[in-house]
């Protein structure tokens, strides 16, 4: 294992941040895989599965079971961890501009349509080979103006040129969920299979750029670009996996947790190993311009009545606001057929908060598909 620092701040500044990431196997040979945890530094579980995986890392690459190279970042945001309020960690949106840390990424498909014209050929690996090179130099040459666009500079340019891109986060409250581009759904679906997923959420473009995207997207939009004479295969990976909710921290979850993403590069041919069965799938994948909101007509004690996972009907009440002053109470009800997956975390809500999310089959919604 080699342990990298990277330093975020510039010289003089009146704070001083590093990230850490740390490199398994041989750099350049088979599969480079990825992982980050905490990118929402208040998202605690994922930095428990990162444990687990480093432990698990060191004792396969010193049997010699590595057969690709693996980024893990356990700590993926230095500045959101030194953040809270009246003691109360915020790790989701950067205080000095409130930018959520999950956004924008710099899309570099934009820039590298014109920097690959004439560079590409009829040779599908090296046009691979040509899209990361120009994909590195197009991620170096970002100029962050802030220490929240170096960290998300340095991410990047650790992810960039990934096969697979792995990163961990949770919900409020919630079952385990996955996010991936549209077009890596049958890519995907052993991950999910061995996970758990009780949602797989698809979109060819979610908005607001977030990292998993940054990591993917360009893939398919190249190769619709430069189009079947200059092929470009979907090369990278790339999903945002939700690793149940806020509270969901135990050395048990996250022990499984770990080894579900290990059988997962067992699968992929990353680790020299016996790949699990795959188990039947708990859902099919569908649109996030599927999932309904869930939300608070006015402010109110939550209460809900239904539990994270079941399938309800179209017209299914999810919960009840009542107002503590006029007794009033109000039913919540979902408007399509779908898996309730994820639910606020408050049980005391103002008007127009999101109190829960319901993943339909059929697309509605457009324009940007993510919660802030």
């Amino acid at each position: 294992m080699h342990a990298a620092s990277h330093p975020i701040s510039t010289p003089h500044s009146s704070t001083a941040y590093t990230l850490n990431s740390f490199h398994f196997g041989v750099k350049g040979q088979g599969k480079k895989v990825y992982i980050q945890a905490a990118l929402h530094a208040d998202e605690v579980p994922g930095m428990l599965v990162a444990q687990y995986l480093r432990r698990e890392l060191l004792a396969l690459e010193a049997a010699g079971k590595l057969r690709g190279e693996i980024v893990l970042v356990p700590a993926a945001n230095p500045i959101g961890l030194a953040q809270a309020i009246h003691g109360a960690p915020f790790g989701r949106f950067d205080l000095s501009t409130g930018i959520n840390f999950n956004r924008a990424y710099k899309h570099v498909a934009r820039e590298l349509k014109e920097t690959l014209a004439g560079q590409l050929g009829a040779d599908a690996a090296a046009n691979v080979a040509a899209v990361r090179r120009q994909a590195r130099a197009s991620v170096a040459g970002w100029q962050p103006s802030s220490d929240a666009d170096a960290l998300k500079k340095i991410l990047l340019g650790l992810a960039i040129d990934a096969d697979i891109v792995l990163d961990l986060h949770c919900d409020n409250e919630a079952v385990l969920h996955i996010y991936t581009g549209t077009p890596l759904a049958e890519a995907i679906a052993p991950l999910s299979a061995i996970l758990g997923a009780q949602a797989v959420l698809l979109a060819r473009e979610a908005g607001g750029e977030p990292f998993d995207e940054a990591c993917s997207r360009l893939w398919w939009e190249l190769a619709e670009h430069f189009g079947e004479a200059l092929p470009i295969p979907l090369s990278c990976l790339s999903t945002t996996v939700e690793l149940r909710g806020e509270m969901d921290v135990g050395y048990d979850l996250a022990q499984r947790d770990a080894a579900g993403l290990l059988g997962f590069l067992a699968h992929a041919g990353v680790i020299d190993a016996a790949a699990p069965a795959l188990p039947a799938p708990l859902c099919q994948p569908t649109p996030l311009e599927g999932v309904e909101p869930i939300i608070a007509p006015h402010a109110g004690v939550l209460v809900y009545l239904r539990e994270l996972g079941q399938r309800l009907e179209a017209g299914a009440v999810v919960a009840e606001v009542t107002d503590p002053v006029s007794g009033a109470c109000t039913p919540l009800r979902c408007s399509v057929d779908g898996v309730f997956f994820a639910r606020s975390a408050h049980r005391h809500v103002l008007r127009g908060m999101n109190v829960g999310k319901i993943a339909g089959a059929t697309a509605f919604r457009s324009g940007d598909l993510l919660s802030q």
